[in-house]
């Protein structure tokens, strides 16, 4: 009985949680389709071939502009390894598009607070800035050969043209990536938001302090950061769904720059290990895995410094807000924008570009000249958003018995 009263309380406190960040949600996908939608992604091979200055802003700029799951991200960056970029380059593309995306920023501001949006932004650029330079120590050589001859050759790419946005279509096409980065990241953010109600309700406060040290200055931001990816990598949820988790993790003591850490690290779990391994090799997967963590947990640290500076750290950990049903400016809010989203549904119905395709995977659209992955169903093309996606589809119709 006391499980489930346990369970009944967890999944209220994830509801609530929900039910704060509904309409910020909402926005920042309507926002993210709309940037995929109207931007031109075309000749990243031609921008993006060394780890200059340059390139790196480049791929920065482009990897926020096409807001990913951290999957789809892996498997474009590996795309951007195949077609001659360079392999920092491609990582820090990675990192952009899932860390310093619209989505994130606005869900972390309402559910931790604006310091946190803001620190996600500024570490975020720490982050590149030390993967860039300090990266290529480590991610070069012998271990780079391989890793793009693994990678493969998937050609230039096609030099496809945005939609606009002055049309219907081009607004329908903007509503279809909103609605196939929803669908994405569906899983991720419920289990994102459940496993955050457990620790609320679950996890008895001596817990935090015995896993994230606190009292000893340096010391412990030191700790915090380099821990909180290795929760991340342990929790195995990516996206946006470690914002409710983060959010846990502050009210449980962890500081500043452990939280900005452990959000970075969605692209160190422990699933996403397994595709940098498939993609590049072991040896490969295993510098990636040390590199990332220390580019994470260094740019946590000195976010934390940064905002500590200029006195912006919440000297408060204050508990996971919960959301409440009751008439308010929320429920105002979820309501307009619950509307939106339908009316966004309706419009992604109608029938898409022809260079564009919806993985039956994820639900993801995806640009069918340079899907990352494809498959045949009954005679026809099916493309992907990634490998995993496209091997699950496989092992799915294996799994049917013929007829």
């Amino acid at each position: 009985m006391t499980v489930l009263l346990d369970l009944v309380r967890a999944g209220r406190e994830a509801l609530g949680m929900l039910w704060l960040t509904l309409w910020p949600l909402i926005l920042g996908f309507t926002l993210a389709g709309a940037v995929q939608a109207f931007s031109r992604r075309s000749s990243l091979q031609r921008h993006l071939g060394s780890h200059r200055p340059g390139p790196v802003v480049r791929a920065s700029g482009l990897g926020m502009a096409s807001s990913s799951c951290s999957y789809a991200a892996a498997a474009v960056a590996r795309s951007l390894v195949a077609r001659g970029a360079d392999f920092v380059t491609a990582m820090v593309f990675m990192f952009a598009s899932t860390n310093l995306v619209i989505e994130l920023g606005i869900v972390l501001a309402v559910l931790i607070g604006w310091q946190f949006a803001a620190g996600e932004l500024v570490g975020g650029i720490v982050m590149i800035a030390l993967l860039a330079t300090f990266g290529a120590l480590w991610l070069r050589g012998r271990v780079v050969v391989e890793a793009q001859r693994r990678a493969g050759d998937k050609g230039a790419g096609s030099d496809e043209v945005p939609a606009s946005p002055r049309t219907r279509a081009g607004w329908s096409e903007a509503a279809r990536y909103t609605m196939g980065d929803l669908r994405m990241v569906r899983r991720e953010l419920l289990i994102g938001y459940g496993i955050a109600g457990l620790l609320a309700v679950v996890v008895p406060a001596d817990v935090w302090r015995a896993v994230f040290v606190s009292g000893h200055g340096f010391w412990t931001s030191l700790e915090n950061a380099v821990v909180g990816p290795l929760v991340a990598l342990v929790a195995s949820v990516c996206s946006i769904g470690n914002v409710p988790l983060a959010a846990a993790l502050w009210a449980g003591g962890i500081s500043f720059g452990g939280v900005i850490a452990f959000v970075f690290a969605d692209l160190i779990a422990f699933p996403l290990l397994l595709v940098y391994r498939r993609y590049y090799g072991t040896a490969m997967a295993l510098r990636m895995l040390l590199v990332f963590w220390a580019v994470m947990s260094a740019a946590g640290l000195a976010t934390e410094y940064i905002f500590r500076g200029a006195g912006l750290v919440p000297s408060l950990h204050r508990a996971v807000p919960a959301g409440s049903l009751s008439f308010g400016p929320t429920t105002v809010l979820n309501v307009l924008f619950l509307g939106l989203l339908v009316g966004l549904y309706l419009l992604s119905r109608r029938p898409a570009l022809g260079s564009t395709a919806v993985d039956p995977v994820c639900g993801m659209q995806v640009r069918t000249a340079d899907a990352p992955a494809s498959s045949k169903r009954d005679g026809e093309p099916v493309f992907f958003c990634s490998e995993r996606c496209r091997d699950r589809f496989t092992a799915a119709a294996a799994a049917v018995p013929s007829q």
